[in-house]
């Protein structure tokens, strides 16, 4: 791994931001470094309020998106709330259906098929509409670019609002509203939300008309909170202001679907990374092994046992899909080994049989073992569909253009894309691939990079750092969790691999300059069980997080390793 020490800010800022909020200088630059320089700032950081949330009404066509609903309502017509298959889809989906049917019946919901109808508006979605009588379409997390879609419905005389958060074309499609912070002729104080957090903002406009606060739509904010994590957008601003209230609400009052889930996994309270990593998956489960609509149940079910029903459905397409990818990634890896691709600039793999819900996840696991920009090929119809993701500073939507000539379709941005290509294309395909790659890819860019955001001595890590470091959260895209690093240790000869098949390293480690006052710290290392013998009679640095282990009712501070050398 690559470790990279972000530049410090000047020392005259820090002692500045240092006094005026009565901090060490160590929080003061980990806080100038997140972009925040004064008192006010750090104040809204560290206390985020509902009343930071902007006037919804600043983006560009609410006023047409809300008295379209509002005349729809008036003149009972059927209102179908349109979203992707994905977590950011089916949360938007829940979200805006439930808030309109609290107050009017004649609304419905549509997750177009993964497989037989892909990714965003369709066309048999809109058929869909026309067949049950529905005149206005509200799109989230999509439709910005389905111009030749939204002009089909208009034909069929049916209306769409969109609700999307992806950069637009050129030409935007003829709808009666496009709410979009990524627009160019919208001047929206924030550009980072995402799908169902433009929905919320939806909502919060139709509410305002209706006398409601943004106290009121507080229930709503679990399915904000669940999408800002899944889709890895900025943690920033406002989406800041979402997840924090959002994830209260999450580990205090939870909806029925989020409890159901919640309560078939030991975890007390969960952060953002536990929504990513735990209710996200399990949303996603259903549109990649089944229906999306399943999600969509879940989360709008206010029963509880028809919930926990739901939630067991869901658990099980989850535990099918984990088999699943771990079994392709196996297959794949093999493939990689069999072809004596290991040293190469890429991997490209394909079996036709391969499940085409988990090949994104499988490009994914691939990475972790072979550090490149990776693609997964599977038979879809009668052509080959993949999913591309890269490694982090490389533009793979890029280097798929310049293999243009191979392709049939592609999409996606900077690093996850899909493509389609005819099965006779594939072998040409790869090759154009890694020569692309080869010739453009920084070659550092091929070893894992560790951003470190401060250098320190184990004598700076106490409690009241660990509670001040909790403060930063939620953590994510533009605040991740601070990482450290600490030089001149030693291991106090009590090192081993622990976990199965002594994968992790469980160590203690002391400041070889500290004399007899040393400071002995434990510290856990997931999967860096191989680093054992780095520890033994050495003196090493640490790249590591700060991590709080509860034993026996004891918690107490741990080093959550990166890397060591």
């Amino acid at each position: 791994m690559r470790w990279t020490l972000k530049p410090k800010p000047e020392q005259q800022e820090i002692d500045a931001l240092a006094k005026a909020l009565q901090v060490e200088d160590l929080v003061a630059q980990l806080l100038l470094q997140r972009g925040i320089g004064n008192y006010e700032e750090a104040k809204r950081f560290f206390r985020p309020q509902l009343s930071h949330l902007h006037d919804p009404y600043l983006m560009k066509d609410m006023d047409k998106a809300v008295n379209r609903i509002e005349k729809a309502i008036a003149n009972e017509e059927n209102i179908l709330v349109y979203g992707d298959y994905d977590v950011d889809g089916t949360t938007a989906v829940a979200l805006m259906s439930s808030y309109l049917q609290q107050y009017y019946s004649n609304v419905a919901t549509y997750i177009p098929d993964r497989y037989k109808e892909g990714y965003g508006v369709s066309y048999q979605g809109i058929d869909f509409a026309e067949d049950n009588g529905f005149s206005l379409i509200i799109a989230l997390d999509c439709g910005v670019k389905a111009i030749d879609k939204v002009e089909y419905a208009k034909k069929k005389g049916i209306d769409f609002i969109i609700c999307d958060h992806h950069r637009p074309g050129g030409t935007l499609p003829d709808a009666v509203a496009i709410l979009d912070p990524k627009r160019a002729d919208c001047n929206y104080p924030y550009d980072e939300l995402c799908g169902c957090g433009v929905g919320f903002k939806l909502i919060q406009a139709l509410g305002t008309k209706k006398g409601e606060t943004v106290e009121d739509l507080i229930p709503y904010l679990d399915l904000v909170a669940t999408a800002i994590g899944a889709d890895i957008v900025p943690i920033t601003g406002e989406n800041r202001v979402l997840a924090y209230w959002g994830l209260q609400l999450i580990n205090e009052n939870p909806r029925a679907g989020f409890k159901a889930i919640i309560d078939q996994i030991n975890k007390k309270v969960l952060t953002i990374t536990d929504v990513v990593f735990i209710i996200a998956p399990r949303i996603n489960a259903a549109g990649r092994m089944e229906h999306g609509q399943h999600a969509v149940n879940l989360l709008r079910e206010t029963d509880t046992e028809r919930a926990l029903f739901f939630a067991s459905e869901i658990e099980q397409f989850n535990t099918d899909r984990k088999n699943l990818d771990q079994l392709i990634a196996n297959e794949a890896l093999l493939q990689i080994q069999e072809n004596k691709e290991e040293n190469g600039f890429t991997s490209v793999v394909y079996k036709e049989t391969w499940h085409k819900g988990v090949i994104g996840i499988v490009a994914s696991r691939l990475i972790e073992t072979y550090y490149r920009p990776t693609l997964v090929f599977t038979k879809s119809g009668d052509k080959l569909a993949a999913s591309a993701r890269s490694v982090k500073g490389f533009d793979v939507y890029e280097a798929l253009e310049s293999c243009s000539e191979t392709i049939e379709q592609f999409g996606g941005h900077m690093y996850a894309a899909g493509l389609t290509l005819l099965e006779e294309n594939y072998e040409a395909f790869k090759s154009k691939f890694e020569e692309v790659v080869a010739k453009t890819i920084d070659p550092k860019l091929l070893s894992p990079e560790i951003m470190i955001d401060a250098l320190i001595g184990l004598d700076d890590i106490s409690p009241k750092l660990m509670r001040i470091i909790k403060q930063f959260a939620p953590f994510g895209p533009g605040n991740s969790t601070p990482v450290f690093m600490a030089e001149n240790m030693r291991d106090t000869g009590y090192a081993k691999v622990v976990g199965q098949d002594g994968k992790h390293l469980k160590c203690k480690f002391f400041d070889k300059n500290s004399g007899n006052n040393r400071t002995a710290i434990d510290a856990i290392g997931f999967n860096l069980g191989n680093k054992l013998s780095t520890l033994q009679n050495n003196t090493i640095s640490a790249a590591f997080t700060l991590d709080e282990n509860e034993w026996q009712g004891k918690i107490s501070l741990q080093l959550k390793l990166k890397d060591i050398k």
